[in-house]
């Protein structure tokens, strides 16, 4: 499977939507807070070529985008290829 890592705040719903999706698909994650932890925010503003709002979700180190990227990739039907879990 995939290594899946958000950053993330507490309270975004954005960041709680993308959540959920990859919790409904069975996918672990690793969150990534970057509210208190400023070099985690440069981080991903730096991985996601400038993007400063959350989520910033990356798939096997490649960027998705955010929450609504996400959504359109499992609109797509692209998402269970790109998280290694598409049935054959």
């Amino acid at each position: 499977m995939a290594r899946v890592e958000i950053y993330s705040t507490l309270f975004c719903p954005y960041c709680a939507r993308a959540k959920s999706l990859l919790e409904k698909k069975g996918v672990a994650f690793i969150n990534i807070d970057v509210i208190e932890d400023t070099a985690k925010r440069e981080e991903m503003v730096e991985r996601s070529g400038g993007r400063q709002t959350v989520p910033q979700i990356f798939i096997d180190g490649e960027h998705i985008g955010g929450s609504d990227d996400l959504y359109a990739l499992e609109r797509a039907g692209m998402l269970d290829i790109k998280l290694g879990i598409a049935r054959r």
